[in-house]
């Protein structure tokens, strides 16, 4: 597949993702007042709101992270950069649940998640070190 190409399909599946993004934002907005997002660290944004806005957050976060970034033309590092992106948007939601959840089955989920998702992460650190 050509860069042309890519991107256009690029383009095609990124585009619902961040219409999503635009309208969870705007309910956000209009749901509640909340602190800025813009510069903590995903990972940080659940502090700053409760519940289901935690986690809307963090997966926005992680839907703008991955659509701002710069494709290398390169699909192997381009799908580990951006698997560890959406990864890291799974432990920022299952640390939500655990931070807020009632559900003793929903909390081990999440501690699964968590420990699944940063085994992965690692992997992919160690393959992005490997092929700079």
């Amino acid at each position: 597949m050509n860069s042309r190409t890519f991107e256009a399909t690029r383009s095609l599946l990124l585009a619902p993702l961040a219409a999503l993004c635009l309208v969870a934002a705007a309910q956000a907005q209009m749901a509640q007042p909340m602190a800025s997002s813009a510069s903590m660290p995903m990972g940080k944004m659940q502090k700053a709101a409760g519940g289901p806005d935690a986690m809307k957050q963090s997966m926005m976060g992680g839907m703008v992270a991955m659509q701002k970034m710069p494709m290398s033309g390169d699909t192997d590092k381009d799908f580990a950069v951006m698997m560890k992106i959406h990864h890291q948007g799974a432990l920022d939601m299952a640390q939500v649940e655990l931070d807020q959840g009632k559900s003793p089955e929903m909390k081990a989920m999440a501690k699964s998640i968590i420990a699944a998702q940063k085994k992965e992460i690692a992997q992919f650190d160690r393959w992005l070190a490997k092929h700079k």
